[in-house]
């Protein structure tokens, strides 16, 4: 289908462009920012074109008449801050509908003292906060509509592996990221996701839903807490007003289906639902894992006559891993089919959001629940009726059900934002597996079940000087617990913060921010078990400390174009240290499975440091583009190599992306990105890593933590394009686009060992292993081995379809 539709597209080029020249329209409100009354008279202009309005007494505007397209809307009004809002789709399948605020300017309105700038930046974050809109996301090349692909154009983002969404923000783990969708936290945004950090291979939230993402790598603001490397902010649109309307998609991996429309005159709603097809084009190139994926979100708004707001949002997937034992025999799938084990996961979050609004300012209240329950077996040579073969049984639940109270107003120069929240956790973990360690064979056999309540407390103060030349902000949070008596006291776990931006040009400032920020571990690490006692409270675990210094200097080129750079320092303490290998928890959550689940202690120390330089233009004259470098060290001590730092598994010295894009007549585009980033530290596989006893129980190598991220992969570079096509038609529309990831066939390094067994003639492996000395005790018997690298460096070609009506 996919093919005829874009070869019907090239026939018959008169007959698309003869139909699709319909309109489009704009239509919204704005506000004062401070009191919430709506602006009559304000000025909103559709750019490039000289197309524009007013708003009535009501604060409304239409702006109709205007062909499909991309449009920045430029509003302004005297006593306001000119606001420009960037790269607004527009289709003639449904009409956008937003909400816009004004912010007052200061009482000197003769003078302008800050430039309007399309590039968002808060009181309580002038710097290490980039705004992403819908429209970059769903034209980045290489993203496929994934926000976590695609914020790997900016600076200080890079990740373990092309195929995953595990992101390493300056140099931090992927456990220390939080996730926030319309101010409810969502614990993790992708499918098969890796239980005690924050990453998987796809995300879970459909772009459809989004308006727009603020990115915090740094900067925190005081009601987002639980954070070490980074915060996601999803503002998410409203179902349409008008009339009912949708979305169906054909993607990389998946098929979707979103619709959206009233429900009554002041309550809409929008649902989608996806599924993959990747089992089936897997089972048809004969690979050993089949991976099935449906996720599932729904928001449903209800807007109140005195201009209040009540939501609910909720977001959801059920995710298979299956087992392709039919698969070709290679070396390679061989190996796979040893190894991995059927997963079974789901999760969801739901959440209701009251928004009140004051004279000057709202509040908000949210009420959410989130739960995960993961689920893995594995028996030893897929033997699956031999229960004497069961290698991993592996069942755990997370359960968190949350209340935040937050207000924000403003009164002349100030603004004020404080709240409280309380969060009743319960979580659960069965656990039968044989491992093989350093010391030797073990079998890990527990269960457990643990409740606990949370509870934090925030404000934080911001004021603008001279005019919106000098703004500061300063805030605190308290977090603490009932887990333990070393979480109790939120007294000791009191998180400072400050903030400056200084405009000593009117297109130049200077930025900076401080503060200290803790993270709870991961519920696999409290909740581990050994001879019926919590051993990790009994070892003291503590909340994870991090320090932040950021230093920034920004330049606007004009209202669309600027460059920043920024300097960094994180320093960590009290990072959970794993003790079967004495290894820092830092260097693990890049990978499919589960992080933590053994004995630890608050006991391994780290820093991350470097810059970041970024010149970012937003559309303009049907050009974009960011060029991001960055240039980092992220180091951290462990016991097993020694005393000192050591370079972190994160440690990508150097990371380039330069991405640009171009808009062409008849609604062509076309966009490029590339990528260069340093070889990524691992460690090399221990000279045990041959024993029968340690083979038979694991099927892979030992790594030798005493060398601990001695050696680098080989750096990895790749380029990825994205051709788009749209047709708009009357009350619909079609987009065709091609994608190519990796054109370069640029190959990812993963070297791993395999038990090194004779080939048939077809390169079959046959038999079971060979064991060099047979006559030696069993504990001394070793395998012959040998290394493969496993990585792959294939293009990935997609070619999709979006239809919206």
């Amino acid at each position: 289908m996919q093919i005829i539709l874009l070869t019907a597209a090239g026939f018959y080029p008169n007959f698309f462009s003869t139909i699709s020249a319909q309109e489009a329209e704009i239509k919204g409100t704005v506000y004062d920012a401070n009191t919430r009354d709506p602006v009559f008279f304000a000025n909103v202009f559709a750019e490039p074109t000289q197309m524009g309005t007013t708003t009535d007494e009501d604060g409304n505007f239409e702006l109709t008449g205007l062909e499909p397209g991309v449009y920045d809307l430029r509003i302004s009004f005297v006593g306001y801050r000119t606001k420009i809002i960037s790269e607004l789709q527009l289709s003639s399948a449904r009409p956008l509908e937003i909400e816009i605020e004004l912010v007052p300017a200061g009482e000197d309105l003769k003078e302008v003292v800050v430039q309007a700038s399309p590039f968002r930046r808060t009181e309580e974050s002038p710097l290490s906060l980039r705004n992403i809109g819908s429209t970059e996301i769903r034209r980045s090349p290489g993203g496929n509509r994934d926000i976590s692909r695609v914020v790997q154009s900016l600076p200080g983002v890079t990740a373990p592996s092309s195929f995953r969404n595990d992101l390493i923000i300056r140099g931090g783990a992927p456990n220390e990221n939080r996730f926030y969708l319309d101010d409810i936290e969502v614990p993790n945004i992708n499918h098969f996701a890796t239980q005690g950090a924050s990453g998987g291979p796809a995300s879970i939230i459909n772009i459809d839903f989004i308006r727009e993402v603020d990115f915090y790598s740094g900067a925190f603001p005081a009601n987002r807490g639980n954070a070490l490397s980074s915060v996601f902010g999803f503002r998410l649109i409203r179902g349409r007003s008008d009339k009912l309307g949708g979305t169906m998609t054909v993607g990389a991996s998946d098929l979707g289906v979103s619709l959206e429309g009233p429900i009554s005159e002041n309550t809409t709603f929008i649902a989608s639902a996806r599924r993959s097809y990747l089992q089936f084009l897997f089972r048809v190139l004969d690979l050993p894992f089949l991976p099935i994926y449906n996720d599932f979100q729904l928001k449903v708004t209800h807007r109140f006559d005195s201009g209040d707001e009540l939501y609910f949002s909720g977001i959801g997937a059920i995710d298979n891993f299956e087992l392709n034992l039919n698969a070709d025999d290679s070396e390679e799938t061989r190996f796979l089919l040893e190894n991995l084990p059927v997963n079974e996961q789901w999760t969801y979050t739901n959440g209701l959001v009251y928004r009140h609004f004051r004279d000057n300012g709202s509040m908000i209240f949210v009420l959410s629940r989130n739960m995960l329950n993961n689920e893995a077996t594995k028996y030893r040579d897929n033997m699956t009726d031999d229960e004497d073969e069961l290698t991993l049984r592996y069942q755990s639940r997370e359960i968190e059900n949350k209340f935040r109270f937050e207000h924000t107003f403003r009164m002349d120069d100030y603004k004020f934002v404080y709240g409280v929240g309380t969060e009743y956790i319960r979580y659960t973990n069965s656990t039968f597996n044989r491992i093989f360690t350093a010391s030797g064979a073990e079998t890990v056999d527990f269960e457990s079940d643990i409740n606990f309540f949370k509870y934090y407390g925030f404000g934080q103060l911001s004021r603008e000087f001279l005019n919106g030349r000098l703004i500061t902000s300063a805030g605190f949070r308290l977090d603490g617990n009932s887990f333990s008596s070393d979480f109790s006291n939120p007294i000791e776990q009191i998180s400072p913060r400050i903030s400056a931006s200084y405009f000593f040009r009117l297109d130049w400032a200077v930025n900076m921010s401080a503060g200290i920020y803790y993270q709870l571990p991961p519920y696999t690490i409290l909740g581990y078990m050994q001879n019926g006692r919590l051993v990790n409270k009994d070892n003291g675990i503590k909340f994870v400390r991090s320090t932040h210094i950021t230093l920034g200097l920004e330049h606007l080129l004009g209202e669309r174009s600027r460059i920043s750079l920024e300097g960094y320092l994180k320093n960590y303490s009290n990072y959970p240290l794993l003790l079967r290998d004495q290894v820092s928890l830092a260097n693990f959550g890049g990978d499919f499975g589960v992080v933590g689940n053994e004995p630890a202690s608050p006991d391994t120390e780290g820093r991350t440091y470097g810059l970041e330089l970024l010149f970012q233009q937003r559309l303009s004259r049907g050009f974009y583009g960011i060029g991001a470098y960055t240039l980092g060290v992220s180091e951290f001590t462990s016991p097993a190599g020694g005393e000192g730092f050591f370079p972190s598994a994160w440690d990508a010295t150097h990371i380039i992306s330069l991405t640009g894009g171009k808009q062409f007549g008849k609604n062509w585009e076309v966009g490029v990105r590339w990528r260069y980033q340093s070889g990524l530290p691992r460690t090399p596989f221990s000279p045990d890593s041959d024993l029968v006893l340690n083979w038979d129980r694991r099927g892979q190598g030992l790594l030798d933590f005493s060398r601990i991220n001695s050696r680098r992969n080989d750096p990895f570079n790749r380029i990825d394009i994205r051709i788009d096509k749209q047709w708009f038609f009357e009350n619909w529309g079609l987009n065709i686009y091609l994608d190519v990831q990796n054109v370069l066939a640029s190959a990812e390094s993963n070297p791993q060992l395999i038990l090194d067994r004779p080939l048939d003639s077809d390169g079959r492996p046959m038999g079971s292993g060979i064991v060099k000395n047979p006559d030696a005790p069993i504990e001394e018997q070793r395998y012959q081995l040998k290394e493969i690298d496993t990585g792959s460096g294939n293009p990935l070609p997609t070619l999709g379809i979006v239809l919206s009506f």
